[in-house]
């Protein structure tokens, strides 16, 4: 099912909104095949939590992806809006509240109630109470909204939210417990868990939800189960948009909690990246997020160092590793850097990790999760993303080239040739992942993951990757 969210009103045909995907691509014809397959394929990717956000239709340039002098990756600022905002509201007055069903960019839906919201956890519903008492004509009927609060409106495995307009108070639970801030109430699950999707799926979908509070808001969490120890670990963030303790709705069998307003459902504009227009209570961007991060985790460094810059290479100890990693840290070395690598897997919590990014200038490593830890890097600084073989270019920038740039960091990739990659030894010149990727590509996203992301690791040529980190070194000395 494309869309879990339907509104059913007593007495009509079921109704349903499928969002609208205008698309207008202009990528060489290579690129926009492989692009094709990750954005029908996307769903699949928690494997490797690295897949293509199917919002890319929202977020298309205006310009083809191209190399130009002096740079790795040049684009002119991709669309901020290619569809007007899909909304349906109540319809009801203001007296008696209102909702205001959100499907903007057709990657999320969400749901605003405002005026007397009840919410009970055991039945994983939200009701919105009339403040007064009519008779029920055809105008003011029951009305059902089914939401899936997780920012991926198709992921599997989620209980939907059922937002119900009530017609009058007489079918109204009594509040056991009454708040005077709004509430946000989202789900994990899903493909939380990878350090990206943490991010791009929740953390920051969230930050557009509630930063508009300024921390007078109440964050409510279902389907924990999945990952119990994610609120804890992630807690530095959750209390620095919230003042008050995360409420698991989880076995919350009793309680009928009431607010002035809640959001049900996050909106992810695409993957690690904001779209300002589209963010409730006034605009916010990807360098207001990592602002955020360097105040929750009081991170010292607000700008790159002043003298000898400091390069932190991701060890990865699986795939996609970087089999020669010590002779790249001592190139950097010799470029000028002061270097070093480290295991970036997140512990009991990550502030200790946000700390040791922060101390660096420039992170270095191969298409993964790890890369995601840039947003703790101090602004001004750059991104190393080495590409690994297989086409993997279209996918590697968009989830971290574009946001690189909108978190003001300097972007840079190194694409892996096939005999820097360790899949040349392994199947030979005449395998079709090393002679014609495309048509691996072509085979569906789990031969592509196969191949190019769980298969593979790469022994970068020093020589020919030495003009990538003398470009970074010389760009930092000119900050």
């Amino acid at each position: 099912m494309m869309s879990s969210c339907k509104e059913r009103t007593a007495g009509k045909s079921t109704k349903s909104w499928a969002p609208i995907f205008h698309l207008n691509v202009g990528f060489v014809v290579g690129v926009l095949f492989v692009l094709l397959i990750y954005l029908v394929a996307s769903q699949k990717a928690a494997i490797s939590g690295l897949n293509v956000p199917t919002t890319v239709a929202q977020r298309i340039t205006d310009k083809q992806l191209s190399k130009g002098p002096g740079e790795t990756f040049v684009t002119s600022d991709v669309l901020r809006i290619v569809d007007k905002q899909r909304i349906q509201g109540s319809g009801e007055s203001a007296e008696n509240g209102k909702v205001v069903y959100n499907t903007k960019g057709g990657y999320s839906e969400t749901c605003e109630v405002d005026g007397d919201v009840r919410v009970n956890g055991a039945s994983l519903s939200v009701s919105l109470v009339p403040t007064t008492t009519t008779s029920t004509t055809s105008s003011e009927r029951r009305r059902e909204w089914r939401i899936l609060p997780y920012s991926r409106k198709t992921m599997a495995g989620i209980k939907n939210v059922t937002v119900i307009q009530l017609p009058d108070r007489s079918a109204a639970q009594a509040c056991t417990a009454r708040y005077t801030m709004p509430a946000v109430l989202f789900a994990l699950g899903g493909l939380t868990g990878n350090f990206w999707h943490d991010f791009s799926d929740v953390l920051v979908p969230l930050f557009v939800a509630s930063r508009r509070y300024g921390g007078e808001v109440q964050l409510l969490i279902t389907n924990t189960q999945p990952v119990p120890w994610w609120p804890a670990a992630y807690g530095t963030i959750l209390r620095g948009l919230s003042k008050y303790d995360p409420v698991s709705l989880d076995g919350d069998e009793h309680d009928v909690r009431c607010f002035p307003h809640i959001t049900v459902g996050l909106h992810q504009h695409n993957g690690l990246s904001i779209v300002p227009e589209w963010v409730p209570g006034g605009p916010l961007s990807m360098r207001d997020f990592t602002r955020f991060m360097r105040e929750v985790y009081a991170l010292p460094r607000g700008a790159p160092a002043s003298k000898r810059p400091r390069l932190l290479v991701v060890h990865r100890g699986h795939s996609r590793r970087i089999v020669n990693e010590e002779e790249i840290v001592r190139a950097a070395e010799t470029a000028g850097f002061e270097a070093a690598a480290a295991d970036l897997r997140r512990d009991v919590t990550v502030d200790e990790q946000a700390r040791l990014v922060n101390s660096f200038d420039v992170l270095l490593g191969v298409h993964g999760a790890g890369l995601t830890n840039a947003v703790f890097l101090p602004p001004g600084g750059a991104l190393i993303q080495v590409v690994p073989y297989g086409r993997m270019e279209v996918i590697a920038r968009l989830e971290f080239g574009l946001p690189a740039k909108e978190m003001g960091l300097r972007y840079l990739d190194y694409e892996v040739s096939a005999e820097e990659s360790t899949l040349l030894e392994m199947l030979g010149p005449e395998h079709p992942a090393i002679k014609d990727p495309l048509s691996v590509h072509r085979s569906g996203w789990d031969k592509m993951t196969e191949f190019y992301l769980n298969k593979q690791s790469v022994r970068i040529d020093v020589a020919r990757f030495a003009p990538t980190l003398a470009q970074a070194f010389d760009y930092l000395r000119q900050q």
